[in-house]
């Protein structure tokens, strides 16, 4: 059904790559997000919360790693001195030490002016100083966005499931980095629903999307389409819906064998924000898009 949509999305839709590590840890960690193109002169959009991870730095880990080289000879630096100064620079293993992202396939540039929606989590990026793209047509949005009602099958397309492998630790430094060697690509993965609610803000404005299927880790910032590949929105979020079907030390017997299992269910719903949120927002963005 959404074959040759997919076909059409894809050919403007982009992943986002990062990796990055822990305090504690040498394991490098992996992720994707999603962004798609609205015009042909490299503006893309994508979410808000995609975008402040892009803007996150290791500036607060570097300032506490200088002031543990300079306190590692006071005496009982161990039980005192590290201690003091992880509680004073908030360091726990969540911590981030290296960070680094890559936008895949999009331009030959990663410089880019961004704008970040006031209450939606939508962005905009304009991707700047670039001489190649590499990414074909644009976004088409819904023009007439009454037209989204319930019942409605649509679909979505990100990078949930990251395989690339073209990174590693640095050898001279305690850092990370990319590299020519390993798998560079992600598949992208489609992934449809149908419309089963609205979503509004405080105001009762229409701000969202929601979907009867989840909308999964990657796929943020990823098109929201038809079967002919008209844009709808875009893939922000999953909301879980407990369904009051939970089983409490419920006895069943597996393998023949009696156990009590506890179950508390919940439908994972996906959450979109609207094309006419987009729209506006590219407006006063004064970002050229195309609707029909």
């Amino acid at each position: 059904m959404f074959v040759q949509a997919v076909e059409q999305v894809s050919a403007y839709t982009r992943a986002v790559h990062s990796i990055y590590k822990q305090y504690g840890s040498s394991d490098i960690r992996k992720g994707c997000a999603t962004l798609f193109f609205v015009n042909e002169t490299g503006a893309a959009v994508t979410c808000r919360h995609v975008v402040e991870l892009l803007l996150s730095n290791t500036q607060n880990y570097l300032t506490f790693k200088a002031e543990v080289l300079a306190a590692q000879k006071l005496p009982y630096f161990e039980k005192q001195h590290l201690p003091r100064l992880k509680s004073k620079f908030g360091i726990n293993s969540e911590t981030l030490t290296a960070i680094r992202h890559s936008f895949v396939s999009g331009v030959d540039s990663s410089q880019y002016d961004y704008a970040l929606h006031p209450t939606e989590d939508l962005a905009v990026l304009q991707f700047k100083d670039f001489k190649n793209k590499y990414y074909t047509g644009h976004a088409v949005f819904l023009k007439e966005t009454q037209a989204i009602k319930q019942g409605k099958s649509l679909c979505r397309l990100g990078f949930p499931f990251p395989e690339f492998t073209n990174y590693q630790n640095s050898t001279s430094t305690d850092d990370i980095e990319w590299t020519a060697e390993g798998q560079i690509a992600t598949p992208i993965f489609p992934m449809d629903g149908m419309v089963t609610r609205h979503i509004a803000n405080a105001d009762g404005h229409i701000t969202g999307i929601e979907l009867s299927t989840p909308g999964l880790r990657g796929q943020s910032g990823g098109p929201l389409f038809d079967t002919s590949g008209l844009v709808y929105g875009m893939q922000s979020s999953t909301k879980h819906l407990h369904l009051g079907f939970d089983l409490i030390g419920e006895e069943i017997t597996l393998n023949g064998r009696t156990t009590k299992v506890t179950d508390y269910q919940f439908m994972n719903v996906g959450q979109c924000v609207h094309a006419q949120v987009i729209k506006t927002f590219l407006d006063n963005c004064q970002i050229k898009y195309h609707q029909a």
